[in-house]
């Protein structure tokens, strides 16, 4: 897939350099670039970089950073119009710290569900080297859509799908959980200072277990990742149901221990005692 392979592979930029002396192109992609704007009446705004960028839609999620994960809907094409890539409607996921810096640092002026383009001068993309069929020395322009940033958008879709699909209802805090109560327990209140009793079993949407305790295991909240935690709350002694754990409150845009970055953690608990 040729997409992956234009905006993933900044680490080759360096490596992939001749013996010439390299051609600084920063004039003439800056005259390049401005007259592509006035040509096509466009109103872009001029970062300290040198890169150029226009906002058609702000969006009205969170704005991404370096070390964020997005999902992005773009066309890739020359000042002439001639498209060297373009991904499907859907979009790519990739880490910003992955990309070329251009768009590492163009995405950034976007908000979650924003759109645009970048006008990215060469020495933010490939500079002087040929790659992938991309002359040295291109400006590169790029239609984009941000579709998400991290996982918070697709989690609580992928929560939402699970529930319709096992005509499930549950309830959803502030923060992003989900969670149903069986059975709400006559005890008493778990609260976050509280170490509790508990038998558990994990599991993914797909329902792949990846986790489940054998007996009660003892777990003092403070230790927990935040959806486990906050989930317990909603429990007192004797109580039990299901906690939807989306990343952000579990193991965000990290792999941890045989968990793919980004998943959703579905957890049945029982709350056996309370401290």
């Amino acid at each position: 897939m040729k997409h992956i392979l234009v905006l993933l592979t900044l680490v080759l930029f360096a490596s992939c350099s001749s013996d010439d002396t390299p051609k600084d192109y920063t004039s003439l992609n800056e005259e390049e670039i401005k007259a592509y704007i006035t040509a096509n009446n466009l109103t872009a705004q001029r970062s300290n970089s040198g890169l150029y960028y226009v906002i058609d839609e702000p969006g009205i999620g969170e704005n991404p950073i370096s070390t964020d994960r997005v999902k992005v809907s773009y066309k890739g094409y020359y000042t002439n119009g001639t498209v060297f890539d373009e991904s499907d409607d859907e979009g790519i996921s990739f880490f910003l710290q992955n990309v070329i810096s251009g768009w590492a640092e163009g995405l950034t002026y976007f908000q979650e569900g924003g759109s645009g383009k970048l006008l990215i001068p060469s020495h933010l993309a490939y500079g002087s080297n040929d790659y992938n069929n991309i002359p040295g020395g291109s400006v590169l322009i790029f239609d984009i859509e941000l579709v998400y940033v991290n996982y918070v958008t697709e989690n609580d879709q992928q929560i939402n799908s699970y529930l319709s699909a096992n005509n499930l209802e549950a309830q959803k805090t502030d923060s992003g959980l989900y969670y149903i109560i069986d059975e709400p327990g006559d005890g008493a209140q778990v609260t976050l200072q509280d170490e509790v009793s508990l038998t558990y079993k994990g599991y993914f949407t797909n329902e792949e277990v990846f986790d489940e305790s054998a007996s009660s295991v003892n777990f003092n909240l403070a230790t927990l990742i935040p959806g486990f935690a906050e989930g317990l709350t909603k429990f007192k002694e004797g109580g039990s149901g299901t906690l939807f754990i989306p990343s952000h409150l579990a193991y965000g845009n990290s792999a941890i221990g045989g968990l793919p970055a980004g998943s959703v953690l579905i957890f049945d608990v029982e709350v056996i005692s309370v401290n």
